[in-house]
């Protein structure tokens, strides 16, 4: 990963084998950003999508592999009282299976990059979200400082 600061914005490039998630939040504890939203786009060889089942409290996962488009990337970055880093991710992508060209899309674990992905990630300015456990979906959700 290759990145700029421009502004108040962060130019990140993502080169084949870099793990999107990971990169994204090693360069926010880098740079000591608790809060930031971002978008993106690239080639990809691998991702992990989730869809969160409400019924049972847990994701279903989909492995895709192969020459995998990132169609959009957009997600978050935030921290709770503990410092700890979370991400809430999500993507589409389209690839062809044979003749046909499909998408897909959801939740995000993980994408591996194949030739490039650029991102482009925006620190919140004037105030921090963080993140606030909710019992309810064992999952936790914005909380405005």
């Amino acid at each position: 990963m290759d990145y700029r600061k421009y502004g108040g914005t962060y130019y990140a490039r993502m080169d084949k084998g870099d793990e999107i998630i990971r990169c994204i939040l090693e360069l926010c504890r880098k740079e000591n950003i608790s809060s930031a939203v971002f978008s993106g786009i690239g080639g990809c060889s691998g991702a992990e999508i989730q869809t969160f089942i409400p019924e049972t409290g847990s994701f279903e996962t989909q492995t895709l592999t192969g020459m995998l488009e990132l169609a959009s990337l957009n997600g978050n970055v935030v921290t709770d009282e503990a410092g700890s880093y979370y991400h809430h991710t999500h993507a589409v992508f389209s690839y062809k299976d044979g003749s046909r060209h499909c998408m897909a899309a959801g939740h995000i674990r993980s994408i591996t990059v194949l030739y490039t992905a650029e991102i482009e990630l925006r620190p919140v300015t004037g105030g921090a979200i963080k993140r606030k456990y909710d019992a309810e979906t064992g999952t936790g959700f914005w909380d405005f400082a």
